[in-house]
């Protein structure tokens, strides 16, 4: 009905439109209704009137992670209407960084900058403005150089200038007073994010705990929520899931609690899934993948989308569905956006080991000679994750190959490695290295010095309970665990690891030392030639005509790099496919 009036009233008196929306806009901020006050400053192009009213709205949309909906609005306003109020540019810039445009957020903080470099600091008390200028949140404009000041340190870490990043968060800190919480918490967030890229964990887990604790004290759960992750995953790095597993639930209940749905509720649960992955529940890792799903991209934070799919695809993995893994990698490159996160586990680096388990070495060798890595760069916390893959693929070639040369260089970059991770502290990645590390040591021929970097992850992994980290190695590490066992090491903990094995190494044999992988009926094929049967009593066991059991073995032959039916086993051996 309201509708119908109000396109009679067009009709009738075309020109009262404006009018009526002005007063309508006029009697909607007078009840604290700012949606609908924008909403008919806009209709009646009072875009003076729909500036100020969008000004205002800002603190406490951004507060509910609403900035995508209070962008609509401030995308209808003139850009000189825009420019003339800093208070309104410094806020367009936080919601260009919110969606990840780091380029053109900067260029509206240089429209405020413009405003600010003519007169004295905002913080300095009353003065005269300069000409031209409007400001109708004169508390959001006393704080404005400080959270400029934040919002470089976002643009700076983005781009990886770290240092950038800390002068400016610590220059807001400066400028902000102690008592405004929500004010100095992205400050303070950003300095523990440029603290975690640095690989200073302890420093950075300090840092976002205390922003996170600054906005609960301030009433703000949706800021005090989202940091959630962060926190967790630097103590997965640190090798302490339990405890990552404790921040999860803890910020989960306090989320549950409130009415409604919290905006970053599926991040969490997206969280806890990856972290029962690791530690063997599968189950319950599925129930809180598919509750994040289900909550979607309305109670989420703005890269859900990007980390959903990069949890998806290991979840593929783990089926066996490694051309599905890759996909989702593929999906989630595609929805990736910059944000002041560190990125210490590169999609690509992801996407390498992917290839590797599908036995595709030369495109895992092509993404090393892309990256420039190399085992003698100067190691990096940033970077670790990719050294340590790169250590992956030249344990990968000697077993192709058979040469010695990538094994000695990945048991050397893995030593050092090993020593940086230790020196900062970084547990979760000391058990990784040691496994690969147990690994080469194996395929070196040399099983005390696997036992003995083995021993090194079972004693550190198993108060936390890892697992997958275990598995996710296949048939070489079922192998070693099979000899700590004779060795009486952790016999319960491996134990429990073998039987968390079988399921996963009954049909798929890891194939990362071939350029291309044999199919399921050339494994099967492979399988029959290591019995005593002949070529025609292979072909009637697989009901497939002798043409084609000779095609099939012919191409094991090219994939194995062998050119007769004994070294095809023992190639086969070598590389652990029987």
């Amino acid at each position: 009905f309201a509708e119908v009036l109000r396109v009679r009233a067009q009709e009738e008196q075309p020109d009262q439109a404006p009018c009526l929306h002005r007063r309508a806009s006029a009697w909607y901020a007078q009840h604290d209704l700012p949606a609908q006050a924008i909403r008919h400053a806009l209709a009646a192009q009072d875009f003076e009137r729909a500036a100020g009213l969008i000004e205002l709205a800002w603190p406490a949309m951004d507060g509910q992670f609403r900035g995508a909906a209070w962008m609509a609005w401030a995308r209808n306003l003139p850009e000189e209407v825009i420019r003339a109020r800093p208070v309104l540019s410094v806020a367009y810039a936080w919601a260009l960084l919110n969606g990840g445009e780091l380029e053109r957020a900067a260029a509206r903080l240089q429209d405020a900058d413009r405003w600010l470099t003519r007169g004295d600091d905002p913080g300095d008390g009353p003065r005269a403005a300069p000409s031209g200028m409007v400001v109708v949140d004169e508390e959001q404009f006393r704080g404005l150089p400080g959270s400029m000041a934040a919002a470089r340190s976002y643009i700076a870490l983005a781009m990886g200038d770290i240092p950038g990043a800390v002068a400016y968060a610590q220059r807001a800190l400066d400028l902000l007073p102690e008592t405004e919480l929500i004010a100095r918490g992205p400050a303070a967030s950003l300095l523990g994010l440029a603290q975690w890229t640095n690989g200073d964990l302890d420093a950075a887990f300090r840092s976002l705990a205390d922003a996170m604790e600054g906005f609960r004290l301030a009433g703000n759960l949706h800021f005090a929520l989202s940091g959630t992750y962060g926190l967790a995953d630097i103590r997965i790095v640190q090798g302490r899931l339990r405890e990552a597993v404790g921040i999860y639930e803890q910020a989960l209940r306090l989320a549950t609690e409130q009415p409604g749905v919290i905006r970053g509720i599926a991040d969490l649960y997206l969280g806890l899934s990856e972290l029962h992955r690791e530690r063997g529940d599968g189950e319950t890792a599925e129930r809180f993948l598919q509750k994040s799903e289900a909550l979607g991209e309305e109670a989420a934070l703005q890269d859900w989308p990007y980390r959903l799919r990069r949890a998806q695809a290991r979840f593929a993995q783990d089926r066996g569905d490694l051309d599905g893994a890759v996909a989702l990698l593929e999906e989630s490159e595609r929805l990736y956006y910059p944000t002041p996160v560190p990125d210490v586990r590169p999609l690509a680096a992801l996407k390498a080991r992917v290839w590797m388990a599908q036995g595709r070495l030369a495109e895992a060798l092509a993404w090393v000679q892309e990256r420039g890595l190399s085992v003698d760069d100067d190691l990096s916390y940033l970077r670790e994750f990719e050294h340590i893959t790169l250590a992956r693929i030249l344990l990968a070639q000697h077993l192709h190959t058979r040469e010695a040369e990538p094994l000695q260089q990945a048991i050397r970059l893995l030593e050092r490695l090993l020593h940086a991770a230790e020196a900062g502290g970084r547990m979760g990645r000391v058990i990784e290295i040691s496994l690969v590390l147990a690994l080469a040591h194996r395929a070196q021929g040399d099983i005390s010095a696997a036992l003995e970097s083995l021993a090194r992850a079972l004693t550190l992994a198993e108060p936390e309970g890892y697992v997958r980290i275990f598995v996710d190695e296949g048939p070489p590490m079922a192998a070693l665990l099979q000899a700590a066992a004779k060795s009486g090491l952790a016999p319960g903990y491996v134990r429990r690891l073998q039987a968390a094995f079988k399921p996963a190494t009954q049909d798929t044999p890891n194939q990362q030392g071939l350029l291309e992988p044999l199919s399921g009926r050339e494994l099967e094929v492979l399988r029959l030639l290591a019995t005593e049967l002949s070529g025609p009593e292979i072909a009637r066991e697989l009901v497939v005509s002798l043409n084609t059991m000779r095609t099939h073995t012919k191409n094991i032959y090219g994939k194995l790099g062998v050119n007769s039916r004994r070294a095809a086993v023992r190639r086969a051996r070598e590389l652990e496919l029987l």
